[in-house]
């Protein structure tokens, strides 16, 4: 990826999410780094490789910045598109914190719990059916003797 392809990238994703000042002095010091390390020889693809997606650093910046306070854009939208806001964090003066599964580790940790509760619901299934296991079946026997007997004396 050239430097360009890089800053434009960064700037996308970081436009609309935070104010043009911040958008612009993060998409300066990435540039102001790549032309610092180009200068020491290394190409521009080998610079941008070691600095990984621009969506994932765009990402960081606005995490970073949702927690510091920094959006001067008013409350955080949904995320839907829509320009729809959330009423309640805009006025309690909150953030919304929405859990997402972005990184291997939290899809693993979601694979792992519905396993999980997938093997709780057959233990406490089998554990009903233990405990009633020695009622029903003489209940069971008991009903086809009287059925067996029933039957053959019409």
């Amino acid at each position: 990826m050239t430097r360009q392809e890089f800053l434009t990238g960064l700037r996308e994703a970081l436009e609309g999410e935070l104010d043009r000042r911040t958008v612009q002095e993060h998409v300066a010091y990435y540039d102001s780094y790549i032309i610092e390390e180009t200068g020491k020889g290394r190409t521009e693809a080998d610079v941008t490789a070691e600095l990984g997606d621009p969506w994932v650093i765009a990402r960081s910046i606005i995490s970073m910045a949702a927690e510091r306070g920094q959006d001067q854009d008013g409350p955080r939208t949904s995320g839907r598109g829509d320009g729809a806001r959330d009423e309640d964090a805009a006025r309690s003066g909150g953030t919304v914190h929405v859990f997402g599964f972005d990184t291997w580790w939290k899809k693993l940790l979601l694979v792992l719990g519905v396993i999980g509760i997938f093997l709780l619901v057959i233990a406490v299934i089998g554990g009903i059916f233990s405990l009633l296991m020695p009622i029903l079946v003489p209940l069971l026997l008991i009903v086809l003797i009287f059925r067996l007997l029933g039957g053959t004396r019409r």
